[in-house]
């Protein structure tokens, strides 16, 4: 506390920080970069435990006998599916009614604010069908979920058939102290949020639903099946939920016990456990997994049906089955030995899961990384942002130089005007609030004049309002008094750099691969930006570390870790249907990502955008 209370050891503390300023930041960059990086490899990750004592043990045997009978109620439900030409809604009622459930149905329709071209919908009607198992031997204040979503196509038959055999093989068994919903949900994302408002009693997406006429008791967890093939050789965990969101780690810890109990191949990002995490084959397989998870995160959209239950605080996870070709073969009758062996164990919990990690990154199933270990990465990056301003200050609280007699050379500039820094803050922000209001508005109009469609309206619409941003210094300039001065940028600058600091750090709270990208693009224009760099190159630099090209660049790094590499032309259409998607994911179910970097993180670059061409 010396350092600080000494006024002298804090000037000079001070001036140790600005005359070493850039070197310091370049060194924090590299280091959080390096930090991150890092993350992956053996002696940064904790191997997974179970914290929950009422799952610590999987000492429970598995009796599920029905998997060859689920697959043919699954062929059966595909011909009533196909008959119906949707969702065989009285097929499901009568069959789960013959297994003993008290069984409802919900009808729900939505209007997508545009066509949805990915799936070919734009008037969405369907029909949710449960089937509620109540508790035996409690008071029926509980419960657990099973769904599995009837989606367009021939998907997911399996799962259904699987989703029956084992309500009925419950209904035989007296342990049961929580209720169990067996649900089919229809038109996959859409239908579960119907479902989970009309549970709750909340309309917060304006879609329109019949009230639920029977429920069970407060959803303690919840998982989702996805079979998609008769033979399944793995089980993909999928856990990236809405916004980022992430279910509890034991959640995670108790799939893979089961799986490894059970000697069912398990993976997540659909990439296989490898022991040699000491050899740089291991270490890249690693980076891999955990870096296709970031990305998966920072999206902000819910990779199955399990991401809306996170937003109740409900424990959730998607199951997927993959078929990959290998020679080891998963039965149906194995996969529903897991899920009966996981639904027994959160039978027997007392309390929400609580005790793990809610923050946290996987490299493998069987190793993660806790928040106190990936934190500091994004902090490497943020203090730059801080000493930058720090920097500032000192340089603005500092007189100009004088003379031998003490009288100033030269005249001082003038502090700058409270306009001339509220100017470019308010045009930007204004910009950014276009940018997330007109593409859907402005869609009608756009589709009369151009021969394009609604979805390519919207989403050319928003480049162009994004690329039209650019102009914003000369049109900022207009509403100026004067020419600005050398201390009016420097007041903007550290204003943006401030509120950088700021937004990013709120931002990798809730989300900390979505800050920490935007952080890795983003810190390095915002600390180095001036008036007095060479325009063509610094503009070059600038426009390539935007916030529009950043979304470029994850499509195309997001299909390498996939191992799915697209050509310039692909990358550019996965790039528009990226656009399209997180327009409608804000639209349908209320992904934040879209208003935030509308909003907020484009407004700030135009910040900076405004600083190098300053006058």
């Amino acid at each position: 506390m010396g350092l600080l209370s000494d006024p002298n050891r804090r000037r000079a503390l001070t001036n140790l920080l600005t005359r070493l300023n850039t070197p310091i930041c370049l060194v924090c960059y590299v280091a959080g970069l390096a930090w991150f990086m890092g993350l992956a490899f053996e002696p940064f990750t904790l191997r997974t435990y179970m914290s929950e004592n009422a799952m610590g043990s999987t000492m429970v045997e598995e009796r599920f006998p029905a998997g060859e009978r689920a697959l043919a109620t699954g062929r059966e439900f595909a011909a009533h599916k196909r008959k119906a030409g949707g969702m065989p809604v009285d097929w499901l009622v009568k069959t789960m009614q013959a297994r003993g459930l008290e069984v409802y149905t919900q009808q729900f329709s939505r209007t997508l604010p545009f066509p949805d071209e990915n799936t070919e919908r734009y008037m969405v009607k369907g029909t949710n069908v449960y089937g509620i198992l109540r508790a035996p031997r409690a008071s029926r204040t509980e419960a657990l979920v099973l769904t599995a979503s009837c989606s367009e196509g021939n998907s997911n038959h399996q799962a259904v058939g699987l989703l029956l055999g084992l309500a009925q093989y419950f209904r035989n068994q007296v342990y049961w102290a929580k209720d169990i919903i067996f649900l089919v949900n229809e038109y996959d994302l859409i239908g579960m949020q119907a479902w989970l408002e009309g549970y709750h009693h909340t309309n917060i997406t304006g879609m329109d639903y019949t009230p639920l006429q029977g429920r069970g008791g407060s959803i303690q967890a919840a998982l989702s099946l996805e079979l998609n093939s008769d033979v399944i050789t793995s089980l993909d965990l999928v856990l990236e939920g809405l916004n980022g969101q992430l279910p509890n780690l034991d959640l995670a810890n108790l799939f893979y016990a089961f799986c490894q109990k059970i000697d069912i191949l398990c993976t997540i990002q659909g990439k296989l456990q490898r022991s040699d995490w000491d050899t740089p084959s291991g270490y890249t397989h690693a980076a891999q997994t955990m870096m296709l998870m970031v990305m998966k995160q920072a999206s902000g959209r819910s990779w199955g049906d399990h991401g809306l239950f996170l937003r109740y605080h409900i424990e959730a996870a998607t199951i997927k089955g993959i078929n990959s070709f290998r020679q080891y073969k998963t039965d149906a009758t194995t996969i529903g030995r897991l899920l009966e062996g996981m639904f027994r164990k959160l039978n027997n919990l007392l309390e929400r899961l609580h005790q793990s990690y809610f923050f946290y990154l996987m490299p493998s199933l069987s190793h993660f990384v806790s928040i106190g270990y990936y934190m500091p990465a994004f902090g490497l990056l943020a203090v730059i942002l801080l000493l930058k301003a720090l920097d500032l200050w000192v340089q603005l609280g500092t007189p100009p130089p004088g003379t031998e007699d003490g009288v100033a050379g030269v005249e001082p500039a003038s502090s700058p005007s409270v306009l001339s820094i509220l100017t470019p803050l308010v045009i930007s922000h204004m910009t950014g609030a276009a940018l997330y209001t007109l593409p859907i508005r402005s869609q009608e109009m756009a589709v009369e004049h151009f021969p394009v469609s609604e979805t390519e309206a919207v989403v050319l619409t928003a480049i162009a309002i994004y690329t039209a941003g650019l102009a914003l210094p000369h049109n900022t300039h207009k509403f100026l008094v004067g020419e600005g001065t050398e201390k009016g940028w420097k007041v903007l600058k550290l204003v943006a750099l401030l509120y950088l600091a700021v937004l990013l750090g709120c931002t990798a709270l809730i989300n900390f691969s979505l800050g920490f990208i935007l952080a890795v693009t983003l810190v390095p224009i915002a600390a180095f930006v001036t008036p007095h760099l060479p325009k063509v190159v610094s503009t070059t630099i600038m426009v390539l570390l935007s916030p529009g090209f950043t979304l470029l660049y994850c499509v195309f790094v997001y299909q390498e870790l996939q191992e799915a590499p697209v050509s310039l032309g692909e990358g550019w259409i996965l790039y528009l249907s990226v656009i399209s998607q997180g327009i409608l994911d804000h639209s349908l179910y209320g992904s934040l990502v879209y208003p935030l970097l509308a909003l907020f993180v484009y407004p700030c670059w135009l910040l900076f955008w405004n600083i190098l061409f300053w006058k």
